[in-house]
């Protein structure tokens, strides 16, 4: 059996629509046996007794109520099943929402984002029949068989006997054969999920393959994939097929030597009419619970394949310092300094090490200005700071509060983010703006892009600010997006404010415009800035200067510039570059 307890335990955020899927399962096949039963008795009497309408009228009434109460109890079983379904579905989604907002950006790098989609959405509906079929089924495989062997145990011991011996060979069939399958489906399951993965990577790099011209070989690959893909769904499916097939000649034979058993002792005449006609009634219903195992069985794989990709990314966490045995909520504000000692850090799979042994302080309402070549551990220290990793070492503290005990949401709240460059969503600006602080008002939007000088751009356009402005911004040049995020930074007004070089892709004479707004921002604001052109870097009060993961240099611009140091190899080499 492919029944995957992990899997089953979810079951437990909706127990009570499971019972009732099962429970009106069992009353429908309840109401087939009394079905039956009704039935036998009104063709005796008619066949044999020549009984009139007015005398098995009272039965044929019993008999469309029993059947209007199965029909009723069979669609309550559906219902009870499209809403475990909906419920688990959408549980689902939102578990992998949240752990994939917890594994934060730098993880999931090492993530396909087709791969993560087809996850969300194609693995998360793959679910649907393992829950809503085949893990009913499994249930109502081991009671409905129960059920009609106690009633018939009474009526014939031989066909009991026949029930006991014959009912373990479906499932024996079920699982010799499913055993391939499930691990040609895991296969196939992987190949989908690649499959999904380079299409979005093509979709993305569309404009980029025209550049190239290289479509046509783009083509003959996805023709490849995809053909490598249906072969492998074929091999499935005709396991599936022969299974099905299996099953069927099982239940069909079973069901043969039933009524054959019974034909002969009525030929004899030593075996009564009507307890023979229930019997052969009732027989294909013993078999119908695991005949629909069968047929349930390969969606039911095909949900554990998907589970086995889900439940990896449901129980990633991030590792926990253990220094730190509680996360409590601190009252924060700009003017405490952020104290780094003895920070190290080296990330997965490598033996250097990003930081090394750093210890810095960030001073409160003062701009602190990170510099160094690529690869010198800024963007770690950064990253470090917006809690997407911990550091192996050393401490951080707030003021006087340690770093780590701070609960990442509390920690976010209080902190604003600019990246050299900034998500657009394809919305309206209001929305995009507004994404900082959804509680704003409009009025509260119009005055950060005020502030950001962006409020006049925006009101020369037809729909003003619900103008949509494409995905990624395409309809927007470099300025006018980092404005949007500057006005963002203003909306959420946060104490502390953590910036990676906005000004990199700018003009210079755009990129001073976007310096005198940061500025004005900056009043007030405990902000680290990881910088590389000149402009910014003077106007710190404080710069920090790195390399190979280690502080080399610290100091204000003019004392660094009259130093023959790292800080001045660095600006030499810029301006060789500008």
């Amino acid at each position: 059996m492919n029944f995957n307890k992990e899997l089953f335990a979810f079951v437990k955020t909706a127990p009570a629509k499971f019972a009732l899927i099962i429970a009106a399962s069992i009353l429908a096949s309840g109401a087939v046996i009394g079905q039956a039963h009704i039935l036998s008795k009104i063709i005796n009497s008619v066949f044999l007794f020549h009984a009139a309408l007015n005398n098995v009228q009272s039965l044929l009434i019993l008999f469309l109520i029993v059947s209007a109460s199965r029909a009723i109890l069979l669609w309550l079983s559906q219902y009870f099943a499209s809403g475990l379904v909906r419920h688990l579905k959408k549980y689902f989604r939102e578990q992998i929402i949240i752990q994939i907002e917890k594994i934060g950006p730098l993880t999931l790098k090492s993530e396909r984002t087709g791969e993560l989609t087809n996850t969300l959405f194609t693995g998360v509906d793959k679910l649907e029949d393992y829950f809503s079929k085949f893990l009913p089924h499994v249930f109502l495989s081991l009671f409905i068989p129960i059920i009609i062997l106690i009633f018939i145990f009474p009526v014939d011991l031989l066909t009991a006997a026949i029930f006991v011996v014959t009912a373990p060979i479906i499932p024996l069939f079920m699982y010799l054969i499913g055993s391939i399958a499930e691990r040609m489906n895991k296969k196939q399951w992987e190949s989908l999920s690649r499959m999904s993965a380079y299409f979005f990577d093509v979709l993305l790099g569309l404009s980029t393959l025209k550049l190239f011209n290289k479509t046509n070989e783009t083509v003959e690959k996805i023709f490849d994939v995809t053909n490598h893909f249906r072969i492998k769904t074929m091999r499935v499916l005709r396991v599936a097929f022969l299974s099905a097939l299996v099953l069927e000649i099982a239940a069909t034979i079973s069901v043969a030597v039933i009524a054959v058993s019974v034909g002969l002792r009525l030929l004899a005449g030593n075996f009564d009419f009507s307890n023979a006609l229930f019997i052969l009634i009732i027989a294909p219903d013993f078999y119908l619970p695991l005949r629909q195992l069968g047929a349930s069985y390969h969606a039911g794989m095909e949900g554990v394949s998907a589970f086995e990709r889900i439940n990896q990314i449901l129980k990633f966490e991030m590792p926990l310092r253990a220094d730190v045995h509680e996360q409590k909520i601190f009252h924060l504000e700009n003017s405490q300094p952020i104290i780094f000692n003895n920070v190290s850090f080296t990330y997965p799979g490598r033996e250097i090490k990003a930081l090394d042994n750093i210890s810095l302080t960030i001073l409160p309402q003062k701009v602190t200005a990170l510099v160094g070549a690529t690869g010198a551990g800024k963007s770690s220290l950064m990253n470090m700071l917006l809690r997407f990793i911990n550091a192996d070492e050393g401490n951080i503290l707030i003021g006087s509060e340690n770093f780590y005990e701070q609960t990442e949401e509390a920690w976010r709240s209080k902190i604003s983010w600019l990246p050299q460059n900034p998500h657009i969503f394809n919305t309206s600006i209001l929305e995009n703006i507004r994404i900082s602080n959804y509680k704003a008002t409009i009025k509260e939007v119009i005055n950060a892009a005020g502030k950001a000088q962006v409020h006049d751009f925006i009101s020369s356009l037809p729909q003003k600010y619900d103008s949509t402005i494409g995905e990624y911004g395409n309809k927007l040049s470099g300025g006018e997006i980092q404005r949007i995020a500057l006005a963002r930074a203003y909306l959420r007004n946060s104490p502390f404010l953590f910036i990676d070089e906005p000004t990199a892709n700018l003009d210079p004479i755009i990129e001073e415009e976007i310096l005198s707004c940061m500025y004005n921002l900056f009043k007030g604001k405990t902000v680290l800035i990881i910088a590389h052109r000149l402009n910014t870097i003077m106007r710190a009060d404080e710069i920090i200067v790195m390399k190979e993961g280690r502080i080399v240099e610290t100091g204000t611009h003019e004392k660094l510039i009259k130093r023959s140091g790292y800080y001045n190899e660095l600006l030499t080499a810029q301006r060789k570059s500008a």
